[in-house]
């Protein structure tokens, strides 16, 4: 199955490219609107929440402190939400393209994850650029960044894959999750921080993959450290497991997903 992937390298990344103009055709902004909805996003939670409620963070003084954790939080999520998503319904809205046309069906989400990627670093260049101009610069805890960008899109793809597949023969499945996002997001310290939480739902918080994954967006561009790598270990489990896991199930259900489809 690799190597066969391997071999369709080509399509794969002539995709991505096409996926990225085709998005964005007449539009005279073009990439920087993949970079303008998630900051706008943040600034609007930022203003709401901050200014109008008063919600600060405890133990810093650094006054852009809320929207940075505001913006690095919804960073993280953002690249696990898009990917999860797409390739959740990849292979419904692709249905007459895979009867049509012979090429490896995995293409599809790799294609989702290349161009989730890439619009993803162009958020987190566009972040860097305006913490500079809030007096926060980059630091050298940045470079850790890439490890997390990895661990997410590992764990969105292999569950968006895996889900997909179930969704192809159950479309209720896309429906039901979309609801589940929805609790996940409030479940993950983005709006808030974990040093709020009520101490009976601190365990609820930890068991949650994406409080770790996120984390390591809020610890590098914010607190400007190296994330705990002991808390890593569990939700980067859970990623491998999911990736290999979709592949494990695409192999068995490939033969009937065009039949379901």
């Amino acid at each position: 199955m690799i190597k066969t992937l391997w071999s369709f390298r080509h399509f794969v990344v002539t995709s991505i490219w096409g996926e990225l103009k085709g998005r964005f055709a007449r539009s005279k902004l073009g990439l920087l609107w993949s970079v303008l909805h998630p900051l706008a996003q943040a600034t609007i939670f930022a203003v709401v929440l901050s200014e109008v409620l008063g919600a600060k963070l405890g133990n810093i003084d650094n006054k852009a402190a809320y929207p940075i954790y505001l913006v690095a939080g919804l960073a993280g999520w953002n690249l696990f939400t898009e990917i999860l998503n797409r390739c959740l319904t990849i292979f419904v809205e692709y249905s007459d393209t895979l009867k049509k046309i012979a090429f490896p069906r995995l293409c599809l989400p790799l294609i989702i994850w290349g161009t989730a990627m890439i619009n993803h670093i162009l958020l987190v260049i566009a972040a860097a650029v305006v913490f500079a101009f809030l007096g926060h610069y980059p630091s050298a805890s940045w470079l850790f960044l890439p490890i997390g960008m990895l661990l997410v899109s590992i764990f969105a793809f292999g569950l968006g894959v895996f889900l997909g597949i179930l969704n192809v023969f159950t479309r209720d499945v896309a429906h039901f999750f979309g609801i589940v996002l929805q609790i996940w997001f409030w479940l993950t310290p983005i709006i808030y921080s974990r040093d709020i939480i009520p101490k009976h739902l601190q365990s609820l918080i930890e068991i949650n993959p994406m409080t770790a994954l996120v984390g390591i967006y809020q610890n590098v561009m914010l607190y400007q450290r190296w994330p705990d790598i002991q808390l890593l270990v569990y939700p980067s489990a859970l990623a491998i497991f999911f990736f290999i896991l979709s592949f494990i199930v695409f192999r068995r259900a490939s033969s009937d997903m065009l039949d379901a489809l």
